[in-house]
Order: structure tokens, then sequence, then C-alpha cells
């Protein structure tokens, strides 16, 4: 295993300071913890690169919690020399053994807790945290945990994938999961996150992420050969300064309201409170003046950025502006697929000025450093939630600071290798469905009278009645037969938007609420627009499922990707059975 670190915050940003002055910036760091995070303004730390060594890569991970702003908690995954979050970094067919040690500890439950789990699920809680075998205990409490390899087409089977039944507690021994990244899988970035159903939106904000690589883009795209490659992961966290006023250079905005999840609503403006604060590799970039990370970058460097929403709740709109002019930044790949994916085309750039992020997804794109003296912007712009959403205002997030002495990222693409082999199986848009289905979102909140109650979060196939994810179950909402393709109509029947998620396999964006699309990739989150309530009809979008790969049989969930959405019971399960079975699917559910 190659271990590579990320370059000392402090060493970087004095440069940084040389070259510029700056003022205002400081090498000051929280004090030691065992999740330590950079003051805000600090240069943006690479992850520690780990690499496969003879087609192995071994990871020795521990998550640990400790106390953090306003009786908020902090998570964060260690390696054996308290480096945070590494990037995994594999090649098709490489065999990854992870063992990760549950360190957490159960003190006073953080201010942004998630929903609890379903009533009706509770009452399985101490039985299944006092059973013996993590693979079957299925224990919903603070502190259990587990893995979710985002996006990866891995089965869905304990050591592997699964994320129901798995549930690890600090008591236990380290829990190894091993497993080879099929030979097939696209390259591109992926991630792995904790899926405790109840508490996984309290471990992936408080900061339990990391990115995963799978190798070869290079191979799928040539047009990044060679390019220095930068990974990006943007987090989302409870406000640090919840009770600060805006910023004065903002504009006057409406009164703030909170919304149905307790966060600051949606205000249409742009501006305001922003329902969490984002951090770029964990520096933070707090509310109300948004101090942004620094970014080094030769002057007009071209460089490959793969960055990964891992927010609980925080939709991205990234844009990199030179003296307020928003760049053209080309986009190679979209959820760990290459753009060329349909016409086999090996240098495909989509050349946007900006870019779309649900939480959970991840884009890699192409990235021109401004020229000397070009004072330049990593920024989000504000995201259209809808009247039930959080607010999600414009905000910088990095300064792109051009130096001729900046340092070089730490990983660079390889500049000469064998293109990747044709696909076996044909392009998904070019396979007809062999039945349509209809599932749609929906909220309920427990006081109709006040806006602000808790909320019930469903997804409901269409025919049955909505019902939050019941874990204590394992009956499917659904049954698909492996070798089949559907096509799936997800509908939105609230007023916010979600972002629909589905584990083992990737999907295609067929049709935005009636328009056609055409996407040369495929996708694993993809957002669902929102019901504003005067519309005939409700917003939806049609997806074509791929149930083809071998690795998809077995039992897993799909759910909105805002946490505390599926927190709080927008989630089901789909059960894919051998494609010998009889009678797989039942025809009540197809239309």
């Amino acid at each position: 295993m190659k271990r590579t670190r990320a370059p000392h915050i402090c060493p970087a940003l004095a440069l940084l300071l040389a070259w510029f002055a700056t003022p205002g910036l400081t090498c000051a760091q929280e004090p030691a913890a065992a999740c330590p995070r950079p003051a805000p303004g600090s240069v943006v730390p690479e992850p520690p690169d780990l690499r496969s060594h003879d087609g192995v890569l071994r990871v020795d991970l521990t998550i640990r919690n400790v106390p953090g702003p306003r009786g908020a908690k902090r998570y964060c995954y260690l390696l054996p020399d308290g480096t945070q979050s590494p990037t995994l970094r594999l090649h098709p067919g490489d065999l990854l053994i992870l063992r990760l040690k549950n360190a957490l500890t159960d003190d006073t439950p953080p201010a942004s807790a998630a929903p609890a789990p379903s009533v009706h699920a509770a009452h399985i809680h101490a039985a299944a945290a006092a059973a013996g075998d993590p693979c079957t205990r299925g224990a919903m409490t603070p502190t259990a945990t587990n893995l979710h390899f985002h996006g990866l087409t891995v089965p869905p089977v304990c050591h592997q994938d699964e994320v129901v039944r798995t549930s690890i507690e600090a008591r236990d021994p380290p829990f190894e999961y091993r497993f080879r990244i099929p030979q097939d899988e696209p390259p591109g970035l992926y991630w792995y996150h904790p899926h405790i159903h109840g508490f996984s939106s309290v471990q992936v904000q408080g900061g339990a992420s990391g990115a995963l690589i799978v190798e070869g883009l290079e191979r799928a795209n040539h047009a990044v050969a060679g390019l220095p490659e930068r990974v990006l992961v943007i987090r989302d966290q409870d406000l640090v300064n919840p009770d600060a006023p805006p910023s004065k250079s903002e504009p006057v905005v409406p009164k703030m309201l909170i919304d149905r999840d307790g966060d600051s609503a949606n205000n249409g403006t742009g501006f305001g409170r922003p329902a969490k604060d984002l951090s770029v590799n964990f520096v933070p970039v707090p509310f109300p003046d948004y101090p942004p990370a620094a970014l080094p970058m030769k002057p007009g460097e071209r460089q490959l950025w793969r960055v990964l929403n891992a927010s609980a709740v925080t939709y991205l709109n990234l844009a990199v502006v030179f003296r307020r002019v928003p760049q053209q930044l080309g986009i190679v790949g979209i959820d760990g697929v290459p753009l060329h994916a349909a016409a086999n085309d090996a240098s495909a750039i989509v050349w946007q000025d900006h870019i779309g992020v649900p939480p959970g997804a991840r884009v890699e794109f192409i990235v021109t450093g401004p020229p000397l003296g070009v004072p330049a912007l990593l920024v989000t712009r504000t995201v259209d939630t809808g009247q039930g959403g959080e607010n999600d205002p414009n905000r910088a997030l990095a300064t792109i600071a051009a130096a001729a002495g900046a340092p070089e990222p730490v990983s660079k693409l390889p500049t000469a290798t064998p293109p990747l082999p044709v696909p076996t199986r044909p392009w998904l848009g070019d396979v007809a469905p062999v039945r349509v289905r209809k599932l749609y979102f929906s909220e309920k909140l427990s006081d109709p009278k006040n806006p602000n109650s808790a909320t019930t979060f469903y997804i409901t196939v269409d025919g049955k009645e909505p019902a939050p994810f019941d874990p204590s179950s394992g009956v499917p909402d659904i049954v698909v037969q492996q070798g089949d393709v559907e096509d799936w109509i997800i509908e939105n029947r609230s007023t916010e938007l979600h972002a629909f998620h589905i584990h083992q396999l990737h999907f295609l964006l067929l049709d935005w609420s009636g328009i056609p699309v055409s996407e040369p990739f495929l996708r694993d989150t993809v957002n669902v627009p929102y019901f504003n309530g005067r519309m005939l009809e409700y917003p939806s979008v049609r997806l074509r499922m791929d149930f083809r790969d071998p690795d998809t049989i077995g039992t897993f969930v799909y759910h909105c990707h805002l946490l505390e959405h599926e927190d709080g019971g927008m989630m089901g399960l789909v059960r894919v059975v051998p494609a010998s079975h009889e009678g797989h699917a039942d025809a009540t559910q197809g239309r």
C-alpha cells in the first residue's frame, strides 16, 4: 500500500501569504483532537491517497466522534497515523480489504440530530443492539455504523455493500469489508460513507465521508491524460454562527423562516442565512462572511477537478469566475461515468459555465487557472429548492490564486494508457424496458396546522399507501429479475426538491418533467423537481434502470439523498432475483 500524505497547511499558507501578502489569513488550527479541522481561509489540503499495490488495497480505518461547536458532534474516518478521510484509489479488478473499527461514543445527542428511526421500528433497537452478529443485527443506535460504497456495482451482501442489516457497534472487533472492483466498473469518482438508518445524516454531516476513485479515466477520455488532478470534497455542517446577521454586503432579504426540517427555509432571493455551512476538504467556509478557502494554481494551468458533494442536505451549483465572469468548465464525468459512454467518443467534453451537483453526486471537469493578477473564485450559486426546501444561497467556496510557484497537486493522470475495452452490453438507451413503474415522493406534517412541525417523508410505489421505510420488515417494495431493464417514473408531490438515489447500479435519465433528455452517460443520483402547487400535473423524471449486472442480485435500497429525508422514512427496498426465478415481477407494480 502506498500512502501519500497531504501537504501541511501552514507552510502552504505561508507561500500564499508571501505571494499575495493576503491579510486576515492565519495558520491557526483548532487544538489537536481526533477530528481536527483547519481554520477558515486555509489552503485546501489534499486528502491522503491510498493506492492499491499488486492488485490489493488494504486499509485500516477507525470512525470516531468528538464534541463540536454548539453541542454538535464531529465524525471522522482516521488512519492509524491520524490522517483523515483518505481517498481510496483502485483499478478495475483490484481487491479492497478495509477493516473498519467503530470507536463511536454516545454522550450528548447532537443539536441537529437527524429524525429518530421510525416509531414502528424502534422496538427492534434494543434487541438488535444486543445481538452478536453485525451482519444480521440491524441495530439503529447512536453508536452503530456501517459503510456504503456509493455508486459501485458491488453485491448487496454483508462484508461488501449491504446497509439495512449490517450494523457495527463500538464493542465489536474491526469489521472487514472485502470485495473486488468489477472489471467493467466505469472509471471515475465514487465515495464511501455511513448508512445507518436514522443516524446517517448526523454521521455524514459530522464529516464521516471520503472519496473513492476507480482509476482509468484517461483510458476513457484522452483529453485528461497527463493532467494534474485535485479531489475536492464539499461537506456541510450546522452553522457555526447561527445567530449572526447576514453580511452587510448582502442585500436585505425577508425575515428568516424555518423549513420543515428545522433549517433555514428557501427564501427565493439567493441570499440570507443558509441551512448549513459548507467546507472544502474540511476547510470551513462559514456564514455570514464566507471567508473562502485558498486554492493556489499555476497561471493558466489545466487541471482535472474531481468534486464530490458529500453534503447531507445541501445542493451545489458550481461555477469558476474570473473577475465575476463565469468560465467554461469541461465536464468529462458524472457520478463516476465518463461522458463518452454512449458514443464511445474518447475525447468527449461538455463545456458549461455552471454545474449542478445534488447531495451524493459527483462531477469531474477540466479547469483552466486564471492569469497572474486576475482574481478568481470557486463559488456555488443559489439553488431553488422549493417552498418547503432549505436555503442554499450564493456563496464563495475558494479563492483560486495564480502564482508561478504554486505547488503541483500530488496526483497526475498517466499520459499513455491503452483504451478501455469495448462494453459487452448494449448501451442502456438502446435497450427497450420490459415494464414501467411509477413512484412518488411525498411528505406529511405531524400537525397540519403547524408548517414547522415534524415531518414524515415517503417514497411510494404508485397504487400503494404511503408508509415510512420499515427496516424491520425486509419485505421489498419492488421485485425485479436480474437481466431486466425497466423505466421508473419518479414523481415529486411535495413542495421541496428531492434527490433520487439507488444503490448498486446506474441509470439513464430519459425525461425531465415531460422534456426528453439525451445524455451520453449514466447517473446514480438525480434531482426530481418540486411541486409548486399550481402545476396541472406533478413534476417527474423518467429513468431507465439497469438490472442486467449479476452483481445487482440481492436486496438493496433506493431513497432521497437528502439524508434527513432518508432518515425520516423516504426510502424503499428493491429485491433483484436471479434470472431463473419464477414469478419475479408483481404485475400490480407495473404500469
